[in-house]
Parts: structure tokens; sequence; C-alpha cells
């Protein structure tokens, strides 16, 4: 089997918050990328059908009995994704289909039994045979996010064996929690696919750094959401209302070497996909300086428990 790889990442705008017209745009987008020949396709965070960004750019939105609050993640619960359902269906049998990993980030909800109320911030890995190999909740929202999704839990804290490589991934803040970092470094992860709003600055520090730490190529995955987009009934914050910038999320998408280095640089204020041919013997040659799992981890000294 060849050690490279051609991956992609789909930075774009979903039809916010209509579930519908995003999946379809998702899914002409990974044909775009199939068809030049990429193996694995990333998008950025709940993609599907947008990230809540009203709730840190408006000064009325983090409010928990204010009505557009509330009227909108009524309409958000209803363009959830159920995984199990008509989309993660879809996408398993494109990922068969194409012989191609698909990976990105969704607003799920589960529509019985418990937790019926709680939507969570999920990352979804389908692998070349179709299967859904990971399926993680994001273990802890990040300050407003809360009033959204609900807390994950560590069983899924997996990586996936998949054709091409082996892959892991975490969501946004997550990539600045020390143990769950080095979960997926004792996975021997060769891959990794960080999820983000938009990659801004201390998110590329915190993607190159995983690269650095783990000796693995990460595609820092970002979304694009213009200003155009932002629900109606609330107050934009100042700084943004005056910004220049036509986007309130700008991508920022990259994708990073083992030594920390950028393949590709953060591509800003557009919709593109993202594509380079990564070699995969790249790790190993650095793996000779630097392997947390390895040379470079004390065992004797640490003990590393994951709480199922």
């Amino acid at each position: 089997m060849s050690s490279k790889i051609k991956i992609a990442i789909v930075q774009a705008a979903p039809v916010y918050y209509n579930l519908q017209k995003s999946f379809d745009k998702a899914v002409k987008l990974i044909a775009d990328a199939s068809a030049q020949g990429a193996k694995l396709i990333a998008f950025g965070e709940t993609w599907l059908p947008g990230y809540p960004a009203w709730l840190d750019m408006c000064n009325d939105a983090a409010i928990w009995n204010h009505e557009p609050t509330q009227e909108l993640f009524a309409h958000l619960k209803e363009n959830s994704v159920v995984v199990g359902g008509f989309e993660t269906q879809k996408l398993s049998a494109l990922a068969n289909k194409l012989n191609i990993v698909i990976v990105i980030g969704v607003n799920e909800k589960i529509e019985k039994g418990k937790a019926n109320g709680t939507l969570f911030n999920s990352f979804l890995l389908f692998d070349e045979k179709g299967n859904l190999a990971i399926h993680h909740r994001k273990l802890i929202p990040t300050y407003t996010e809360r009033l959204v999704w609900g807390q994950g839990a560590g069983i899924d804290l997996q990586i996936a064996e998949t054709a091409i490589a082996k892959i892991g991934g975490l969501i946004c803040w997550e990539h600045w929690m020390p143990l769950t970092r080095q979960h997926l470094h004792n996975q021997s992860e060769e891959i990794h696919i960080a999820l983000w709003p938009s990659v801004s600055e201390m998110h590329q520090i915190a993607s190159r750094h995983y690269a650095f730490e783990g000796r693995c190529f990460v595609l820092a995955c970002g979304i694009i959401m213009p200003k155009k987009d932002m629900p109606i009934g609330f107050t934009v914050a100042e700084k943004y209302a005056k910004s220049k910038s036509n986007f309130f999320i700008n991508g920022g998408s990259c994708i990073i070497a083992p030594d920390g280095k950028y393949i590709v640089p953060p591509v800003f204020d557009k919709e593109e996909i993202i594509i380079s041919e990564i070699d995969l013997r790249e790790i190993s040659k650095g793996q000779m300086t630097l392997d947390v799992t390895g040379h470079y981890n004390r065992d004797d000294v640490f003990e590393f428990i994951l709480k199922k």
C-alpha cells in the first residue's frame, strides 16, 4: 500500500440551519473532492446544519429565557441529524460507493428515549466501506455552548483503522485537554482531524502543537459563515457589527505536517476545497526525535486510565 494519500478539507458555508439543503450541498462537495482524487474528505465543526455563532456574537442571545433564542434552538433541533437516520445512511452509502473516508461535524439529536431534548456537538467518521467508525460527542461544550449542547462521554474517544491510515479527531477546545490528546496519541493516530468553527490564531497554535506532539498529520477544518446568515431577532455585538469582513466565521483551514509546519497554510475568507498529498513515512521520520507514547514517555512514572 502506498504511503502517499490525497486528502481534502471542504471549507464552505452550509445552508444555515436548513438540514436538507445543507446535506445536498455536502453531497455535491464530497463528489467534487472525490473527483479530484481525495481519499479523505473532512468538514468543520457542526457543519450540518451550522455552528451557533450567535451565542457569542450577539448581545442578547446567551439568555436562557430569551424568546428568539428559544425559538432558534427549536428550529436547530428540527434541523439536526439523527445518527442512523436519513443523512447518516446516505453518507455511509456515499463513502462506500466512492471508496473514501468522510468526516463531518454535526448537530446531533436523539429522537427516542432519554435525552431527546438535548443536542450534541458530534464528530462522525465513515470509513471506505461505509461503516460509521467514529461517533464522538464533544466532551465539554465551551462556555455559552452549554446552552445548546450536552456533554459527551469518554467511551467514544477512539481512532478508526481505515484502509488509508489510522484516523482520529477532536472538536474545538478538546485540543486543550491534555489527557484527551494523550489518549488519542496512545492509539498511534496517523491523521488527526481537528474540527473548529474558525481556525483562528490560537486554534492554529493548538492544531500545530497537536501535530508536533503527536507526530501526526493534522487537518484543521474551519467553516464559513457569511454575515447574511446571522438569524434575525438578535443584536449583533458592536465589534462584530462594525467589522469590514463579510463573514462572522471566516475559515482558516490548513493542513499541518508531523513537524508542526504547514503543508497548506491557512485559507481565509472564501469557500474552497483544500487538497494536498501527504506521505505517511514522514511520521516515522519525526518519531526518531519525539514519540510521546514510546521512548519519550515514562510509564514507570505516570499511569494513564480512561474511565468509560
